[in-house]
């Protein structure tokens, strides 16, 4: 069995800070692409930020310059690093990783349960 598990997440004035984080554990033999999306009340799920094994990343558009994606390959996690929150960046962030297990051997995604990010004064 394979899990993704969340933390990180809570309450921030506008223009603060939050670090969230996910932690990959289980029957894993590697971990390609990580990432975060999130999902607003009213809206469809979206993409914030993907990394992939290599480092390589990508963002939204409406975060680039605030948020960061990083991963620590040996610790099996991914952090999302959220500077100068704005109250539209309100939502439950979702972690999302392609994991390719062992025991049966194969390659599928992950989500974590979510995390509520509030930005509010």
């Amino acid at each position: 069995q394979v899990q993704l598990m969340e933390s990180g997440g809570g309450l921030v004035q506008p223009e603060g800070s939050l670090r969230l984080s996910c932690v990959a554990s289980g029957s894993i033999f590697s971990i390609n692409a990580m990432g975060w999306y999130r999902q607003a009340p009213g809206k469809e799920r979206e993409l914030v930020a993907t990394i992939v094994s290599g480092g390589s990343t990508n963002y939204v558009d409406s975060v680039k310059g605030r948020f960061t994606i990083s991963r620590d390959n040996a610790k099996n996690t991914v952090y999302l690093q959220m500077n100068s929150l704005k109250p539209e960046d309100t939502a439950v962030y979702y972690c999302n990783a392609n994991i390719v297990s062992m025991f049966p051997v194969r390659t599928r995604d992950y989500w974590g349960q979510g995390t509520q990010v509030t930005v509010s004064s």
